[in-house]
């Protein structure tokens, strides 16, 4: 098991070294051996954004869980995935060193990215990659494999990409970038949505041909539960009389955080309670601003970005996300695990995590009122909180937890390499 830095070859000026003989620790590996046995160990590079962020947050999970039951799983990233926090069986970690010269005023990630993928794929004998988000990720594994395809001794390395939403919905919609995320995605061998909507909006708007088959994000619903000792954390937070709800994203526009605040206020003059924000981003002042101009400072808690956050989520009541677009939803979902019972807007995949009335609430885009009136209501009556709660969590585990989500991702990778081979 190699955790943390790996950096077989010495640093270059982006030059590839793809003539490679793979080094004596380095058990031999038969890509077609492996594509005719079902159930057989897979070997993949994946690629994300290892910040805070959905995509990031679902890359380095599904790497996790798939390295739970085997796999082995080669991250390729700029720096370490925040998710990633300890030794992990089956887990290896490749950094990606981008060299600066004068003569470059943006360093050129992408190319880098690509030589390391070649290399580590060289090295490590993958059988695919997966990149989570389009640009430039599913450009830069295209590249990796045509310089492994031109370059004895030639090899296929298929590739997959996932798409997330923003590098549908904003960046690739950038007229600059619009023809290459097309292209990239094109390209790809196998392509995933992370919800139906998602999936509908790329075929309409950049009229992909390449099918694009939808693999819905997941949670571990056995790390994502209420624990008593979790929930013994409420009295540092919050009074026995005392509701909390909670919000969770990386506090850009499109997320509504001051929508957050105007609802908090509003469930605060009925009922006492507190708000937990957790994350952080550009929207994290006027939020702050907003709560002391409402007089309601003292009753929200900026938490910051937080590694562990189930033992955040489990300690609450109700999940505020207002968002203006989700393409999934992935904090709600979370949530539901946990039993704390999400109150969103009808935006784009929400609806397709969220059940009306069973397992949460929705409403229109920036009617505060209503989601207000759905918290005050339910925070209200104790029974029905505690039973909408286990309804949530019941639906998470109907639908998403990881148990039936990771064999789709293991049953496509097969699909993809039988179709390479």
């Amino acid at each position: 098991m190699t955790y943390g830095r790996t950096n077989p070859l010495p640093a270059t000026d982006l030059v590839l070294y793809v003539d490679l003989t793979p080094p004596a620790c380095i058990p031999h590996y038969s890509c077609e051996s492996n594509r005719d046995m079902a159930g057989a160990r897979l070997k993949i590079g994946i690629t994300c954004y290892p910040t805070y962020g959905g995509s990031g947050v679902v890359a380095t999970e599904l790497g996790l869980e798939l390295a739970r039951r085997d796999h082995e799983i080669h991250f390729i990233s700029y720096s370490q995935p925040i998710r990633l926090t300890g030794p992990e069986p089956n887990i290896h970690y490749h950094e990606v060193e981008v060299t600066r010269y004068p003569l470059f005023e943006y360093p050129p990630y992408d190319l880098a990215l690509a030589t390391r993928m070649a290399e580590v794929s060289q090295l490590y004998e993958l059988d695919l990659l997966h990149v989570h988000y389009a640009i430039p990720h599913s450009v830069s594994a295209m590249l990796a494999k045509q310089m492994l395809a031109a370059t004895p001794p030639r090899r296929n390395l298929p590739f997959v990409t996932t798409l997330h939403g923003t590098d549908i919905t904003l960046v690739g919609l950038d007229r600059s970038y619009l023809p290459i995320t097309r292209f990239s995605i094109e390209q790809s061998d196998g392509v995933t949505a992370i919800s139906q909507y998602l999936r509908d909006r790329t075929l309409k708007m950049f009229d992909i041909k390449n099918k694009i088959e939808v693999i819905p994000n997941f949670v571990n619903c056995d790390d994502y539960m209420r624990k008593p000792e979790w929930n013994e954390q409420r009295r540092e937070y919050a009074a026995d009389d005392q509701r909390i709800l909670v919000h969770l994203s990386n506090f850009r526009p499109v997320k509504r955080v001051l929508d957050v605040v105007e609802i908090f206020d509003r469930v605060r003059k009925k009922i006492p309670a507190k708000l937990l924000l957790i994350g952080d981003g550009p929207d994290r002042s006027q939020a702050e601003w907003l709560a002391v101009q409402k007089g309601i400072h003292d009753h929200v808690m900026f938490l910051g970005k937080q590694d562990q956050i189930r033992e955040k989520l489990a300690m609450c009541d109700v999940m505020l996300l207002p968002s203006e677009l989700e393409s999934f939803g992935l904090a709600a979902l979370e949530a539901m695990a946990c039993e704390v019972v999400p109150i969103a807007t009808r935006a784009g995949g929400l609806p397709e995590v969220v059940e009306h009335g069973v397992t949460g609430f929705l409403a229109d885009v920036g009617d505060v009122e209503t989601m207000a009136r759905y918290a005050i209501d339910l925070l209200s009556d104790e029974s029905r909180l505690r039973k909408m709660g286990t309804q949530s969590r019941a639906g998470a585990q109907a639908k998403f937890c990881t148990s039936k989500i990771i064999p789709l991702y293991e049953d496509f990778y097969r699909r993809v390499l039988e179709r390479s081979s």
